[in-house]
This record gives C-alpha cells, structure tokens and sequence, in this order.
C-alpha cells in the first residue's frame, strides 16, 4: 500500500512538497493538503488530485486517513505541529529548522523520543548530488585531515518585512545560516565549540522595522581543532550564490557556486619551481608598485599605499591576533 502523506502548510515549499508526493506514483499518496486559505486548498485539492483538504492539523489528525505528515509551515508553528503529529504516531518531515529556540526544539524533540516516531528535518544539502561526492571525498581522505571550513550563502534579495518578523522567523543567521551549520557538522565529522559572529544592516533598510539584519559572518571552532567561517547574505543582487570548501592537511574539495554544480578536489602540487607562488600571482602587481614608487618620488606626489596604512594595517592584525588569543572581540580602534 502506498503511504498517506498529508502536507501541512501551503506556502511556497508547502505546495512543492505536494507536487513531489503527488508525482511519487505508487511509493506514495498525497492523502491530504493542510492549510488555512481555502483558495489554495482548493486549487491544490484540483490540480494534483489530493484525498482530502483540511484547513487544520487538528481535523486532519482526527480524520485517521494519514500515516505521515510533511511540516511546511512557517517555522513558529512547526513546534506546535510536530507535537501533534507526534501524539498521533505519525512519521514526520519538517522544514528546517526544527523551532525558533534551543528550548522549544528541546522540547519538541523531547514529545517525539516519547511517542517514538521517525522525525527528518529537511537538511537537503545531505541529499545534494555535488555535496554528497564532496563528503564522499572528504571521507575517502582524499584531502587528508579536515582543517578549515568555509561557506557561503547568499539570497538574491531582500525577503517580505512579514518574513523576516521575529514572531515567525528567527532572523538572518538562524533562516539562512542554519543549512551552513549543519553543512559545517556534516563535512567536518566534528561537533562546533564556539562561534563568534558579526552582523549588519546594509542595504535591507526596511527589515530595521522588525530588528533584523541583511548580513553576517559567523566564525566557528570544532572540538578537532578546525576552524570555520561562515558567511550568509541577503544582498546578491546578481543571483543565488551557494559555495563551500573544506581545506584538508593534504588538499581540498570546493562545492558550488553561481553556475557550477561540480566538485572540485585539490591535490598537492606536484614540482621543484623555485619561484615562490606569489610572485607568479602578483608579478605585475609587484612591478607596478615600483614603477608607482619612482613616479611618487619624480613627481612629488603621495603614495596609494603609505605609513598611515601601515599603521591602520598593523592595528587591526593585532586586535584579531589578541581576539584568537583570548577569545573575545577586540576594539580596533582602542588598541593602538
């Protein structure tokens, strides 16, 4: 028999979810569709022939036609849908994340072990082709030990003000960086220690409205030792950009990007050329800036690069090595 799944919450991802269980033939049945807007019930209950519409979890529960249930509601409601689907023994798929607190995801977690229902939480980064040979790699000790982690995340534009109000999202970090944290986990094989983290409010001037951010960067420390360092972003006016890249003590693997799907695995060069790299890299930069130094001096004219940037440089390499040092943010413009 095929499984009853109903969907709750027909929304964006709510109604993708339907399409996928409607297309899944005889794996599975989309027994119901689950959602306040009885337009959208309508036209989902027509289009991709579902049992039943329900506008409420509650009636759709009671019904008794459902063996599981996809949860893709806005995320403040997910604690509360989850419990009940729980109570009710069915098997459970919600979006991410979980809940909006450590508390509340606590305690959903907590009425899940208790009914002894399958919960997945949609991480689908781990189903990803590209990420799955990447942590393939990585596994196979292709690059060696993993050291540093670095990801990318970055929307093409600012979302709806409602979106983005507390009441129902947790925030820039916790919407959107919570795929790169589990990433993070997933291809270190090591759980995270600390972070430190910086936030900002650039170009999304309509979300101060409800206290959030546009972008941010996290840094993380995993109990092997690796470092990590995220960055997620609502500001890429030039498209979706999702990147990742694990360095290992003998190479790394690189993941994504704008118009790349592939992954990319590096391994130690291979030569004796006795020219350091740099100076291949920066070989005209290096001719340029000496060409620039005689002109300066002909011409009696200031440097592009002078004692005062040395002084603003060497200020802030300080602070961030004093900040490594004991773990805490450092004022650059108080440590002279």
């Amino acid at each position: 028999m095929p499984m009853r799944i109903g969907v709750i919450g027909l929304g964006r991802m709510g109604s993708f979810y339907a399409e996928v269980v409607a297309g899944l033939g005889g794996k599975a049945r989309l027994a119901a569709v689950v959602g306040p807007d009885a337009s959208v019930r309508a036209a989902l209950l027509s289009r991709l022939g579902a049992d039943q519409a329900y506008a409420d979890i509650g009636s759709a529960l009671e019904s008794g036609g459902l063996d599981a249930v996809i949860v893709a509601t806005p995320t403040s409601a997910h604690p509360d849908v989850v419990m009940a689907a729980a109570s009710a023994g069915k098997a459970i798929f919600c979006e991410k994340p979980l809940a909006l607190t450590l508390t509340r995801t606590r305690e959903t977690l907590t009425a899940v072990r208790h009914a002894g229902v399958l919960l997945q939480i949609g991480f689908m980064r781990r189903f990803d082709a590209v990420h799955v040979q990447a942590k393939a790699a990585i596994e196979a000790g292709q690059i060696g030990q993993p050291l540093m982690f670095k990801s990318i995340g970055r929307d093409p534009g600012c979302p709806p003000v409602a979106f983005a109000d507390p009441v129902h999202s947790g925030g820039l970090i916790i919407d959107m960086g919570i795929h790169e944290f589990d990433l993070a986990r997933w291809f270190m094989s090591s759980e995270v220690e600390h972070v430190s983290a910086e936030g900002s409010l650039l170009a999304c001037d309509e979300l101060r409205a409800v206290g959030d951010i546009d972008n941010a960067t996290v840094n993380l420390r995993f109990a092997s030792g690796a470092l990590g360092n995220i960055e997620v972003s609502r500001t890429a006016r030039y498209g979706y950009d999702i990147r990742s890249e694990v360095l290992g003590s003998n190479g790394a693997v690189r993941v994504g990007g704008r118009s790349s799907d592939a992954v990319e695995v590096l391994h130690p060069q291979v030569g004796q050329d006795p020219t350091p790299p740099f100076v291949h890299r920066f070989a005209d930069a290096y001719r340029a800036q000496i060409v620039d130094f005689v002109e300066c001096v002909q011409h009696d004219r200031p440097p592009r690069a002078g004692g005062d940037d040395a002084l603003a440089a060497i200020q802030i390499a300080e602070a961030a090595t004093l900040a490594a040092r004991n773990g805490r943010r450092v004022e650059v413009s108080g440590h002279v």
